[in-house]
């Protein structure tokens, strides 16, 4: 199962991290993203996971950023590392079903260690796959926005709307160096957060990088937040205090830039160049999500990539009707012109 041209690379990593030649036992794993292979491997009796990297970009800021969590207890233990042969090592965990709540409970305290971690390795040329890319300007956005504006996937009337609610968000929730901090940035799939029974693990650190805090936040609330005395609960998990009105405002419109950027990407991608049929009732925004958290939801299906896209792109049409959005426009604005 390990490529002919790995076996050396795995060989060095097993004398390196437990002085032995040979595994006992090994399985591949279903999970995971699939242009890695990903074993369950066990040595003396004790399960780990190999993860060989095949991807032609450089691990090195994804190894980095994996280690970094892994001292702060945040990822499994890393026992061998190697960025140049792609090849690492580290605790296998037995996770178990996570329930909402206790996700609601210890996810806040996860995200706080994370961000206050040492900045992450600057990253040339760093493909942004979080919510913030659309926050960005460049040719990549405009190819997007280009691509969305084109194709025949939102009803027409509110197409031109969410041009313009773009343009506001994107001059209100410029970067902000004060809210930069490492970040996780795939939490959008729940397979990336583990629960051993006892706390949660972070796992799959390939697109961490320098980020604005909020984005981590949004993509976690997605799943475990259902009402606003549960986001207020959240938040002062979070920070260690209840949240101020900046703090509240900027974490709303920070969610808006995710659902913007969900049904963009969703909808372009489960419709392969198709015109999406909006006769069909879309399913409820926490009830999908719930689905997606329970493990019920095959992302290979176009349909469901559309349906997805079209949860956010509902929830965004009424969020950003809310009084809320403008008040929340207004104080993260105004403390913006403040400085």
């Amino acid at each position: 199962m390990i490529p002919q041209e790995k076996i050396a690379a795995v060989t060095r990593g097993l004398r390196a991290a437990f002085g032995v030649d040979k595994m006992e036992e090994m399985q591949m794993l279903s999970g995971g993203h699939r242009a890695d292979l990903i074993f369950r491997i066990a040595v003396r009796g004790t399960p780990y996971l190999l993860r060989i990297v095949k991807r032609v970009s450089d691990p090195t800021n994804h190894f980095a950023a994996m280690q970094a969590a892994a001292e702060a207890l945040l990822a499994p233990r890393v026992w061998y590392a190697n960025a140049e042969e792609g090849v690492c090592i580290m605790d296998f965990i037995e996770a178990v079903p996570l329930p909402r709540r206790e996700a609601l409970a210890q996810m806040p305290a996860a995200m706080r260690a994370l961000h206050a971690l040492p900045a992450f390795p600057a990253r040339a040329n760093h493909l942004n796959t979080s919510c913030t890319f659309l926050l960005n300007s460049g040719a990549a956005v405009d190819e997007l926005l280009r691509s969305f504006r084109e194709a025949d996937l939102v009803p027409r009337g509110e197409k031109e709307q969410f041009f313009a609610w773009h343009a506001e968000l994107g001059a209100v929730c410029r970067q902000n160096d004060a809210e930069m901090a490492p970040c996780h940035n795939d939490l959008v799939k729940p397979d990336n957060i583990l629960f051993d029974g006892n706390r949660v693990w972070l796992v799959d650190w390939e697109a961490a990088f320098q980020n604005d805090r909020y984005a981590d936040l949004a993509v976690v609330a997605n799943f475990v937040v259902t009402h606003e005395a549960e986001e207020r609960s959240y938040l002062a998990r979070y920070f260690g205090q209840l949240p101020d009105e900046y703090q509240l405002a900027r974490f709303f419109l920070m969610r808006q830039v995710a659902h913007m950027f969900y049904a963009m990407a969703y909808l372009l991608l489960g419709s392969a160049g198709k015109a999406v049929d909006w006769n069909d009732s879309v399913p409820e925004f926490g009830e999908f999500h719930r689905r997606i958290w329970a493990g019920e939801v095959d992302f290979k299906d176009s349909s469901m990539k559309i349906a997805y896209g079209q949860v956010h792109w509902r929830q965004l049409m009424r969020n950003l009707e809310l009084a809320r959005f403008g008040e929340a426009m207004r104080t993260v604005g105004e403390r913006h012109a403040s400085g």
